[in-house]
């Protein structure tokens, strides 16, 4: 009779066991959407950095998040549609880059928390109300050009070309923040007795134009102000550079490492990678109000040799020993 009873509650455990678990709630992986202003092919390493810091965060892909990456290819009127369909899969977090990214995702959602980076003035752009306490659902990482990096770009100009009279100034007018870049540059040039010529470039068909305007005018060197046309573009710009023998100043890492002169500014893996760190804080229950926006805390002067040594140049001792990187 006892075993007859043992038997009977045994089985009932195992009945009753499965469902038990089955009523378990499951926990829905988190899902952040990934915008890229550039190319997949060109710009991949920014994404992987970031991957890379939600990795150094314990998180693995497909187990405990999931990255839905967008790229717009270096158009920015991709990034409604490419927002668009982010907020459509129900992303948890946004992850942005550049300016115009941000501001589209600033018009595309007042709900869904935005992570930006690759930013140059989030305030002056109305991204968030100050750097301390951004309020709204926005917050992230700003590149700081604004703290004297135009300037010194012409600075370092003069000192690898110091008979240098006249230097050209490439970017994209429509972009945000080449107008306060240009500003700094012409007080920098006026002190440094450089005349400057800006050549817009809305477009890769512009930089045929550009490049020939240069060497009408017989410019002694070119500066070149990123945004996600001209990085997307960096391959074609390095290369007529050293078609026309123009040594050129990037503020991208990228461009020295592409065949650049050189190049100083704040590593932009650096920013994707602690971009990481704003999705962990927010998945974690943070409010992008509450989240300080940071500023670069790693730059890069990047020299390319031989690229130096091609133009007849020979650089600075003083600028070599400031070198994060020396490629030869």
């Amino acid at each position: 009779m006892e075993r007859r009873r043992f038997l009977i509650i045994a089985l009932a455990g195992t009945a009753v066991a499965p469902l038990a678990v089955e009523a378990q709630p499951t926990r829905a992986v988190p899902r952040i959407g990934f915008i890229e202003a550039g190319a997949l092919s060109t710009n991949r390493h920014f994404l992987d950095a970031f991957r890379q810091g939600l990795h150094d965060l314990g998180y693995v892909e497909g187990r405990n998040i999931k990255v839905e990456d967008r790229w717009a290819d270096g158009r920015s009127e991709r990034f409604p549609a490419l927002l668009d369909e982010l907020i459509r899969l129900g992303v948890d977090v946004i992850v942005q880059a550049s300016s115009d990214g941000a501001l589209a995702a600033k018009r595309a959602t007042k709900t869904i928390p935005v992570v930006f980076w690759g930013v140059s003035d989030p305030v002056g752009l109305g991204l968030v109300s100050s750097l301390a306490h951004p309020g709204g659902n926005m917050t992230g990482l700003t590149l700081a050009f604004e703290e004297g990096l135009a300037g010194k770009w012409l600075e370092m100009f003069k000192q690898t070309v110091p008979a240098a009279s006249q230097v050209a100034v490439l970017g994209n007018p429509d972009s945000p923040g080449l107008a306060r870049r240009s500003t700094e540059m012409v007080r920098s040039a006026t002190q440094l007795r450089l005349s400057l010529v800006e050549l817009p470039v809305r477009s890769v068909d512009d930089l045929g134009g550009a490049f020939a305007t240069m060497a009408k005018m017989h410019i002694d060197g070119l500066i070149v102000v990123t945004d996600p046309l001209t990085l997307r573009h960096r391959m074609p710009i390095v290369q007529s550079a050293a078609k026309a023998r123009i040594p050129a100043v990037y503020s991208f890492g990228e461009f020295a490492r592409a065949g650049g002169l050189m190049a100083y500014g704040p590593s932009v893996p650096d920013l994707a990678r602690r971009a990481a760190t704003y999705v962990d804080k927010i998945l974690k229950g943070a409010k992008p109000a509450e989240l300080p926006v940071e500023q670069p805390t790693k730059f890069e002067l990047i020299i390319n040799v031989k690229t130096a040594r091609a133009l007849g140049l020979t650089i600075p001792p003083s600028l070599l020993a400031r070198a994060d990187q020396v490629i030869e």
